[in-house]
C-alpha cells in the first residue's frame, strides 16, 4: 500500500468514527446541560466550595466565577510548581524558577499547555498528577461552560440570565469528560501506553548501552489532553514518545479524541437552540476548512517540494516511521486547528508551506473544530460577524436565531476577533527588535533571523495567544522575556474574548425575539455556511498575510 493512500484510508476512517459517535454524544451533552437534577458527588461538591447550582447568574456573576476558579488553579499551580523539591515523588527534581513557574501555571490554566520544560527532566510526580492533570480537566470543562452560557444567550429571552457557572463547570468534569477519559485512558494503556508511579530507573537501548528514564502516570495524562484539547506531553517527545503514543492505531485514537467534542458540540448547540440544523450549518463549517486544511498538508508533505526532500525521497525528517506522512500530517491539522497543541512529529522539519499551513490554523482562532468549547464560541462570533455583512450586503437588520445583532452585539464580536491579532503581531514585533529575544533565535536556529527564524517567534506567541501550545522548536524559549510574555499572551488570549463572549450572551439573553419574515436570512443553509467560510478565510487572510508573507511565504518560495 502507497503511503498517500493509507493517509487517506486513516482519514476515512477518522471521519467515519467522528460521524458514528456525533449524534449520541452531542446529545448527551445537551442533556447535561440542560438537566434540572444533580448527582449525588456533584451535590458534595457543591457544599465543598460552597455554591448554590440552582441559582442563575447574569453574565457579570458567571464571569467572575470563571475568573476567580481560574485565579485560584493558577495560584495553587505556580506553588506546587515552587514547591516541588519539599514534595514527595518529586523524583529528586527542584523547584521550578518563578519565571518558568507563571508561565507553566499560566499555559495549563489557559488549556494552552504551552512547554519549556522537558517533564521528565523537571516534574515529578505529584506536579504532573496533581497540577498539571487537573488543570487538563477543569480548563477544558472552563472553556465548555462559557460555551454553553453563549448558547444559552441566543436560546433565552428576555433575561440575562445564563445559568450557573459552578454547575456547568462540574457537569462538564463529572459527566463528560472523567467518564470518557477513563474509558480511553484504558485503552491505550491496553496498547503499551503506560501508566504507573515508576521513579529514575535504567533502561536497556535497542543497539546497546542504556539510558535513564522515568515512569508515570502517562496514559491517564494522555487521553485527557487531547479530550480536552490541551496539549501539554508528559515527556518532552510529546505525543511522538512511545509512552505517550505507541502505535499507528494510538495515533489515530488520539486524534479522534482531540476533535470528538468540539464536532459533537455542534449537535449540542444544535438541540439547545431548539433547532438541529443550525447545528448542522456550523459543523458543515468547521468540516470545510478543516477537510481542506487537512487535503492541503498531505498535498504539501507528499509532494515535499525542495531538493532535499527530493533527494530523500520523503518528508520524513522529524516524523516518526510508525505513523507515516499521512498519520502525521492528520494529526498536525488536528492539533493547530484546535487548541491542542499536542504534536506527534516536529512541526519546525514540515515543508515550508506546510509550516504556513499550520500557522494559519491557529490564526483561524481555532474554530475548525477549535478547542473544547472555545472552538464553538468562537465559530458563534464569527457567525454574528456574517450575519452582520450579508445585512449590510442586503440593507437591512441583521438576526441570528432571532436576535438582532446591533451595535453593542457588533462591538463586542470585534473587539473578541482583535484580542489575539494584537497579542500576536504586538509581541512578535517587540521580539524582533530586542536583542535579548533575538538572540534566543539566533543562538539556537542556524538560518538566524531568516524567513523560517521569523516564523519561530511569530509560530511561539500565535500558539501561546491562540492557546494552542505547540512550538516551532529551534528557539530558546525558556528565557525570562518569553516565559513571561508567553504567560502573559496565553492569559490574555484566553480570558480577555471571554469577557466579550459573556458580555455578548448576556445581551442577546435580554432581547425579545424577532419574528422570522421572508427576508429573513436561513442561517440553517449552504449558503450561509459558505458565507461563513469565507468570512473566516478573509478576515484571517487580511490580518495576518503580512506577516505570513514574511515567515512561511517567503521561505517556501526561496
Amino acid at each position: 500500500m502507497s503511503p498517500a493512500l493509507a493517509g487517506v484510508l486513516q482519514l476515512t476512517a477518522l471521519i467515519a468514527a467522528l460521524a458514528l459517535v456525533y449524534r449520541p454524544l452531542g446529545d448527551y451533552m445537551a442533556a447535561v446541560y440542560s438537566s434540572p437534577r444533580h448527582l449525588r458527588v456533584e451535590k458534595v461538591i457543591y457544599r465543598c466550595i460552597g455554591a448554590n447550582a440552582d441559582t442563575q447568574m447574569r453574565w457579570p456573576a458567571y464571569l467572575r466565577g470563571v475568573l476567580a476558579f481560574s485565579l485560584a488553579g493558577l495560584l495553587f499551580l505556580y506553588l506546587l510548581q515552587r514547591l516541588q523539591g519539599h514534595l514527595p515523588l518529586s523524583l529528586g527534581f527542584a523547584s521550578i524558577s518563578p519565571d518558568q513557574a507563571f508561565n507553566t501555571a499560566a499555559s495549563f490554566v489557559a488549556n494552552t499547555n504551552w512547554q519549556s520544560y522537558s517533564g521528565e527532566q523537571a516534574m515529578g510526580h505529584v506536579v504532573q498528577t496533581g497540577g498539571l492533570a487537573v488543570q487538563n480537566f477543569v480548563s477544558a470543562a472552563t472553556g465548555m461552560a462559557v460555551a454553553v452560557a453563549l448558547v444559552r444567550g441566543f436560546a433565552r429571552s428576555r433575561t440575562g440570565e445564563l445559568g450557573n457557572f459552578w454547575a456547568d463547570l462540574v457537569r462538564g468534569t463529572i459527566r463528560v469528560l472523567i467518564p470518557i477519559a477513563i474509558v480511553g485512558a484504558l485503552i491505550l494503556v491496553a496498547c503499551g501506553a503506560i501508566q504507573n508511579f515508576a521513579g529514575i530507573h535504567e533502561v536497556g537501548q535497542f543497539m546497546g548501552g542504556a539510558q535513564q528514564t522515568n515512569g508515570g502516570a502517562v496514559a491517564s495524562q494522555e487521553v485527557i489532553k487531547e479530550l480536552g484539547t490541551n496539549g501539554g506531553g508528559y515527556f518532552n517527545a510529546n505525543s511522538a514518545h512511545p509512552f505517550e503514543n505507541p502505535t499507528a492505531f494510538t495515533n489515530l485514537f488520539e486524534i479522534f479524541l482531540i476533535l470528538v467534542i468540539p464536532f459533537a458540540l455542534t449537535r449540542t448547540f444544535g438541540k439547545l437552540v431548539g433547532n438541529v440544523k443550525q447545528g448542522y450549518a456550523i459543523l458543515a463549517t468547521m468540516g470545510i476548512i478543516w477537510l481542506g486544511f487537512t487535503a492541503l498538508m498531505l498535498w504539501t508533505e507528499f509532494a515535499h517540494g525542495g531538493p532535499a526532500l527530493q533527494a530523500a525521497g520523503a518528508a520524513m525528517e522529524g516524523k516518526e516511521d510508525r505513523f507515516g506522512i499521512g498519520g502525521s500530517a492528520i494529526f498536525s491539522v488536528a492539533t493547530t486547528l484546535t487548541s491542542t497543541g499536542a504534536v506527534d512529529s516536529f512541526h519546525a522539519s514540515y515543508t515550508a508551506f506546510g509550516g504556513g499551513i499550520q500557522l494559519l490554523g491557529m490564526m483561524l482562532g481555532e474554530i475548525a473544530p477549535g478547542g473544547v468549547g472555545s472552538g464553538l464560541y468562537g465559530m458563534l462570533v464569527m457567525a454574528v460577524i456574517a450575519v452582520f455583512i450579508a445585512g449590510l450586503m442586503v440593507g437591512r437588520t441583521p438576526e441570528y436565531l432571532g436576535k438582532k445583532i446591533g451595535t453593542r452585539e457588533i462591538k463586542l464580536a470585534a473587539c473578541y476577533i482583535l484580542i489575539t491579532p494584537t497579542l500576536v503581531l504586538g509581541f512578535t514585533a517587540v521580539s524582533m527588535v530586542l536583542p535579548d529575544a533575538l538572540g534566543s533565535m539566533l543562538n539556537t536556529k542556524a538560518l538566524g533571523a531568516g524567513p523560517h527564524g521569523f516564523s519561530e517567534v511569530l509560530y511561539a506567541y500565535t500558539s501561546g495567544a491562540n492557546n494552542n501550545g505547540s512550538a516551532f522548536a529551534g528557539l530558546n524559549a525558556n528565557t525570562p522575556w518569553y516565559n513571561t510574555t508567553i504567560g502573559l499572551a496565553m492569559l490574555l488570549g484566553r480570558f480577555l474574548p471571554m469577557v466579550f463572549v459573556l458580555a455578548l450572551a448576556g445581551s442577546l439573553a435580554e432581547q425579545q425575539p424577532v419574528p422570522e419574515t421572508a427576508g429573513t436570512l436561513r442561517t440553517e443553509k449552504p449558503l450561509f455556511a459558505g458565507l461563513l467560510v469565507g468570512t473566516i478565510l478573509i478576515i484571517t487572510g487580511l490580518t495576518y498575510f503580512p506577516a505570513l508573507a514574511l515567515g512561511p511565504l517567503a521561505e517556501g518560495l526561496s
